[in-house]
This record gives structure tokens, sequence and C-alpha cells, in this order.
């Protein structure tokens, strides 16, 4: 008896274009062009290995080769031409190449010889299939290019390939000889049903939630997805649960990832030591619990902006993660996610002799994260700070420091009081209230224009002083931005106005002033900057200390 199986990979393999998951884009337009008889001389299918390149060429060779086609332009799949092109088998009009290993010019000029010869019927083509053609030298190109310019009649190339920017770069003339389809990686779900769809035609039953972490370790490619279940299958025997693929695949639970979150969202720097030891003594490889981690922290961010319903977890644990993103910031999941990238970007963990310290520096980094303020958020923060002052030095007097009894003839100050009319301040007031909301203004206006302020106004008019700068610049550079702010002020002050700005000089240079006269100084840069604060010195003719 037998020990030996056709793997599952090879085995549900698709023999139609029907067939092919997910990849609807590429296997209509082959069949409808086998139809009507408008099959290119050349195609290019690039993507991620495993999503169905190769197949997708050998269903293209059965289709032309099939005494038994149908009018659609699917094959039978079943007759001795469709199986042997199907399984691979020597076939004198089907020829698959592997690049790799058969690269050099050489090799390609035995190629365009080859196919210089007829296909054994008149109603056969020959189709050569070169996969990883990426491979090909640039020499190997230029020796294909001439037979791809002027190809044989029926005679069919495809050149399967995972990294066409290498073909681009190498030989970019020969992509403009070729139909191009680009294939898709394959989802999560379409990945789980079409497992159970073969867990089902091999009789075998699976939990609900078993296909899930194996789909997604498949990473968008259904003949890894077969691999890794044939695996499972191995060690499983009639039942497939979600023990029997964390055991064999070395997976990481999803539970394990939670933890992790509560550990971090309490800053429990201290536990982080103590869960990774755990980690190892249970027997997981901390690469791999790397690789689950970086996917549980985007399933975070997923929750975040979709909702609990767009997450591919398992269903018990929906909610569970639902609670863990609400007690993040979504820049601090941008963040996170932005180191675990950065902790591999160049294969430091799995080249590490230490993987243990690299992965508990990348847990305390996120076990540290200070939580994300929005820079909109801190300035509104500080404006309205800035005005409750304001209005407790108003109206509560009693709080300011009462100064002194004044000599009856008070000596001269050295700096003039501000003088203000109602239509200034009613100005300033516009002005304040526009930048603090940022209504209507371009994007980062109001930071530039928080050193703007109103020396003029009247019924018509309102003239703004701002210190050289971007802020001056933009609002002469830019009249889009000067009418936002024109409009804006308008609104709050219930009357057109036209803006005039006026471009002050840089900072004053230190002078050798007196003590007092220093702080009178001091104090007219204070009362300009804060109108409020300008009205209290008014009011109760404060002077500055120290």
């Amino acid at each position: 008896m037998s020990t030996t199986r056709t793997a599952l990979a090879r085995l549900y393999r698709p023999r139609r274009f029907g067939e092919m998951a997910m990849q609807e884009h590429v296997s209509e337009t082959l069949k409808a062009a086998v139809a009507c008889g408008r099959v290119a001389h050349a195609y290019l299918f690039s993507g991620p290995r495993g999503v169905g390149k190769t197949t997708a060429a050998r269903v293209l060779a059965m289709a032309l080769n099939c005494p038994a086609r149908g009018e659609s332009g699917e094959p039978c799949g079943e007759c001795e031409s469709c199986d042997r092109i199907w399984a691979g088998r020597t076939s004198l009009d089907v020829v698959e190449i592997d690049a790799a290993s058969n690269r050099g010019v050489e090799d390609a000029r035995e190629l365009r010889e080859r196919a210089m010869y007829a296909p054994t019927d008149e109603k056969r083509y020959k189709v050569y299939i070169i996969d990883e053609a990426h491979m090909l030298t640039r020499e190997a190109w230029n020796a294909l290019l001439k037979i791809l310019e002027e190809p044989p009649p029926r005679v069919i190339f495809v050149f399967a390939t995972t990294e066409p920017q290498k073909i681009q770069q190498s030989a970019p003339p020969i992509l403009s000889r070729c139909q191009r389809f680009d294939f898709r990686r394959i989802s999560v779900a379409a990945i789980v049903s079409r497992l159970r769809s073969v867990l089902a035609a091999e009789g075998v039953e699976a939990e609900e939630q078993a296909l899930v972490p194996l789909a997604r370790r498949a990473e968008g490619g259904l003949r890894d997805a077969l691999s890794l279940l044939d695996q499972v299958l191995s060690f499983s025997g009639g039942r497939v649960t979600s023990e029997d693929v964390r055991r064999v695949l070395g997976l990481v639970g999803e539970e394990l990832y939670l933890e992790v979150f509560e550990i971090v969202a309490q800053r429990r720097h201290g536990e982080v030591f103590r869960f990774v030891e755990r980690l190892l003594d249970e027997g997981y490889d901390p690469a791999e619990f790397y690789r689950g981690l970086a996917d549980a922290v985007r399933t975070l961010l997923v929750v975040k902006f979709q909702g609990a319903d767009a997450a591919e977890v398992r269903e018990d644990l929906r909610e569970a993660f639902a609670g863990q993103a609400a007690r993040f910031q979504e820049g601090d999941l941008l963040r996170m996610l932005a180191q675990v990238v950065e902790l591999d970007a160049d294969g430091r963990l799995r080249k590490s002799a230490s993987p243990r310290l690299l992965l508990e520096a990348l847990l305390l980094r996120f076990a540290h994260l200070d939580r994300t303020i929005e820079i909109e958020e801190l300035i509104r923060a500080s404006t309205a700070g800035a005005a409750r002052i304001g209005e407790e030095v108003v109206q509560r007097p009693e709080t300011m420091p009462v100064p002194p009894t004044p000599p009856p003839h008070p000596p001269p100050r050295t700096a003039p009081r501000r003088a203000t009319t109602p239509e200034q301040e009613a100005a300033e007031a516009a002005l304040h209230a526009v930048l603090e909301q940022g209504q209507g203004l371009p994007r980062g206006l109001a930071l530039l224009l928080k050193a703007a302020r109103v020396v003029g106004a009247d019924a018509r008019s309102v003239t703004l002083a701002l210190p050289a700068g971007p802020g001056a610049e933009r609002l002469s550079d830019d009249p889009a931005a000067r009418q936002a702010l024109e409009q804006g002020m308008a609104q709050q002050l219930g009357r057109g106005i036209q803006l005039e700005i006026r471009q002050e000089g840089g900072a004053p240079q230190p002078s050798p002033l007196p003590p007092a006269g220093v702080r009178d100084q001091q104090l007219t840069r204070l009362t300009r900057d804060e109108p409020l604060l300008g009205r209290a010195v008014e009011e109760w003719d404060l002077e500055l200390l120290e």
C-alpha cells in the first residue's frame, strides 16, 4: 500500500478560468480572448508568489490546445491534452522553463530556435511559460527581443515574475511587447472559504476559527495556504482545531497579544520582562511573535478606523480587540507599528544572537510611549488658558497685587500707554477668534499668525502688524490665505472689511537702558502681545516690578 499522496496545492489547482480565486480581472479577459481568437503573442504575469500566475499560464495553454473547448473559451480540463498540461508533464507544444536556472544568453538563443518550429498540429499552439522571468540576464532578453517583435504564427510566450521592476530596469523594450496582468493577493476571507471547500472535499471538519490564523500566515498566497493546511492535516487527522494550527505552525495565540496591549496600556514596565520570559519558556519563537505583533497592532488600527467588524480575528476576540483599541490614540498605534517595522527592516531580529533583548526593548518602548496630543489641540488649549487668565485679571482685580499709593505728582513714564478704539478692540477680538478656531484658514496659517496684532481699525478696514517672517510673507504672497483671514474676521465682526498688512522689522537690538527703562520696555512688549493684559495695565495703572 502506497503511503504517498498528492499535495493539496497540486490536487486542487484550478483546471478552468472560472476556478481561479480572486483573479477574475485576469481569467475573464483571457477567456474572452481565447473565445474570440484575439490572444496576444506575449504576456507578462506579475504578482506575489502563490497567487496563480503559473496556473493561469497553464489554463491558457490548456484552453488554446483543448479539442473540447467550449464556446466561452473554457477548456474541458479533462481530456488528455488538458490533463498533461495541467500536471506539468512533458509536452511538445507547451514548455515550462525556470529562468532562475536557465537565465543566460545561450539558453535564450536555444529557446528562440525551438520557437521557430511549428506546433505538432495546425490547430494547436506552442506555449512557452517562463517562470521567474526577472532572473533572465540583459543579454538573454536582447536575444529574445527579435522573436517577440516578429513572433512565428501560433507561438505564445508567457513570462511570470514576482519582480516586474527588474525587467523594467534590465529590458524595458520587453514590457511594451507584452500584455501585462497584475495578480492580486488573495484576501483572508477568500482563502478561508477556499480552505473550507477543500476540507469538505477531503471529508475533514474544522473548527470555526481554526483556519483564520492559517490564512493570515499565508500572506495572500493560496498555494502557501494549501501547503500549510497539508502540514496541519498530517498532524491532526480527521478534525482541524485552532490548537492544532498553533502547535504545528508555531503561531502565537491572539490572546497573548491582547495581554501585551494590556501591559502597555497600563504602563506596567516591569511586566515586560516576565512576559517575554514566559513566552520563551513556553517554546515560542521570538521571530514568530514579532511577525504576529505587527499584525496585532495593525488590527487595532483597523478597529480604530473601520470598526471591530473589519478586524480579521476570531469572532470571540473581536470585542476584546475593540476594547484595547479604545485605550490607545491613533498616533500611539501608528508609532507602535512604525517601531515594529523598524525593528526588522534589515532583518536584525532574525539575525540577532539575542532576539530576546530586541523584543524586550521593543515592548518597553511601547510601554513608554507618551499619549499623543494633536498640535491643534495644544494650541487651542494654550489660547483658551491665556483667555481665562485674562478674564480673571479683568473681572477679579482683588487677586492682583495692590500697587502702592502713587505720589501726588508721579514722574512721567518712559513708555507711553497704549491707546485703543472700540473698532480696534473689536477687530482684535475677531482676529483672536479666527485664529483660535482656525475658521476657514489654510492649514498651518493660524500658527504663523500668532504674533499678529491689530494696530488700526475703522468701519471699513483693519490694519494688522506682523513681525518680518513666514507669517507676513504668507499673507503677502498668497492672496487666498489673505482672503480667508479677511473673510473670517468679517464674519466675526458682522461687516465687510478690507485687510491691510504692515510688516515690522526684526527684533530690536539691546540698548543700555537703566533698569526702570528696561522694565517699561518689557511691559510695553507684554501689553502689545497680550491685549487683555494691556487693558488691565490701563485700568489699574500697573507697573512691572521684576
